[in-house]
């Protein structure tokens, strides 16, 4: 009786597709991030018309860099947009340099003598948290390349170290036989 129930839980029914389902679900996910992708394209190009229109006579420099910085933001979260419909992940470098940018953007719209000390401080700790998560994340394995990425890993290097103990000979004999 128990062996019956442990059957029924490890197979799904027939009707259950899971493959097609999870198909379904990742092509509605890439139409949801399709539809960012262009609500932020038309939003960058209205920031970018109030840009040109703030450049007008009275200039407000501390505005103008502002609306810079605001666009340059737009512009990493796009392309955080694009490798994400390129290749199915979110980059780690790339959300840690619109997280940086986003930063510094606000220090200088906001003027670093006008910020009081202690936020000055904590922003300088959560910007060298950011750039050592820049630096360490190179050496980060891929976290999505499949369900288990240690097993792929393993079986990768495995046939790595197979190569290359059989190439190893065979080039041995190659040189042997160039003499």
């Amino acid at each position: 009786m128990q062996n019956h129930s442990n059957n029924q839980t490890s197979n799904p029914p027939q009707w259950l597709n899971l493959k097609l389902i999870v198909s379904a679900l990742e092509t509605v996910q890439d139409l949801i991030v399709i539809s960012l992708c262009i609500g932020l394209f038309c939003f960058m190009v209205i920031e970018l018309r109030e840009m040109f229109f703030s450049l007008l006579p009275p200039l407000d420099f501390q505005q103008v860099t502002a609306d810079i910085l605001f666009l340059l933001v737009l512009v990493e979260l796009f392309r955080l947009l694009i490798i994400y419909l390129q290749e199915q992940r979110v980059s780690i470098g790339v959300a840690v340099e619109v997280c940086i940018v986003s930063v510094l953007r606000e220090i200088i719209v906001r003027g670093v003598l006008e910020t009081p000390w202690v936020q000055i401080l904590s922003t300088g700790a959560f910007l060298l948290v950011l750039g050592v998560l820049l630096i360490i994340r190179v050496w980060l394995p891929p976290t999505f390349e499949g369900i288990d990425p240690e097993r792929r890993i393993a079986s990768r290097n495995r046939k790595l170290s197979e190569s290359e103990s059989s190439s190893e000979p065979v080039a041995v004999n190659s040189k042997f036989n160039s003499h």
